[in-house]
């Protein structure tokens, strides 16, 4: 079994906040691949579902994005599940808006829902980073994540959301680099159109 962890805050006042993008991606994969009815268990919202020949059930933290951790790391006891068949999805400061990179380990880069995971888990996991870009001043990084994207964003970050799910079986049957070019594919800006020169 593989556990796929979206990260985020509960919550209507913190539904589109861009710390919620592993939630909304979730939700979006959840969404497309008939997971079951979403049950509340493991300190969290749970429900699973079988993509690519796997069972992997799906966890949204229900305890804030500081303690993720704790809800990680119950249903990996219950399930008996390896750190390495567990994947986060999770909004990252240091990639540009839509761009998103899986990588294995590494630092949490200032995101608390990583820290928690990392000190109840160990770091041996699958982050998906999804892009949201960085405000400039690590001041403005706490009242930034805990906006909602701007207008302008939203196109990006939705056709991010769907490429992601629409390529989550690369993911789940371990082909990240399959289901990073599928996502960077599908996300990249239309290629302008040579203009035609009057002879």
């Amino acid at each position: 079994m593989l556990l796929l962890v979206g990260l985020g805050n509960p919550g209507k006042g913190y539904a589109n906040n861009r710390h919620n993008l592993g939630f909304m991606a979730v939700d979006e994969i959840i969404r497309r691949h008939s997971f079951s009815a979403e049950r509340i268990r493991f300190l969290g919202i749970t429900c699973d579902a079988t993509i690519a020949g796997e069972k992997v059930l799906a966890l949204k933290p229900n305890t804030y994005m500081n303690e993720s951790g704790r809800s990680v790391g119950e249903a990996m006891r219950f399930f008996k599940i390896p750190p390495e068949n567990v994947i986060v999805l999770h909004d990252e400061l240091d990639l540009p808006t839509a761009k998103v990179r899986v990588k294995i380990g590494g630092g949490h880069g200032g995101n608390n829902g990583l820290r928690s995971i990392d000190a109840h888990i160990g770091k041996n996991y699958r982050r998906v980073r999804m892009g949201i870009g960085h405000p400039g001043d690590k001041n403005l990084v706490s009242g930034y994540v805990l906006h909602d994207f701007s207008k302008s964003e939203l196109p990006a970050i939705e056709k991010t959301i769907d490429a992601v799910a629409r390529h989550v079986a690369l993911l789940i049957a371990g082909d990240d680099a399959g289901f990073m070019n599928k996502v960077a594919l599908d996300t990249a800006p239309p290629k302008p159109q040579k203009q035609k020169q009057d002879k």
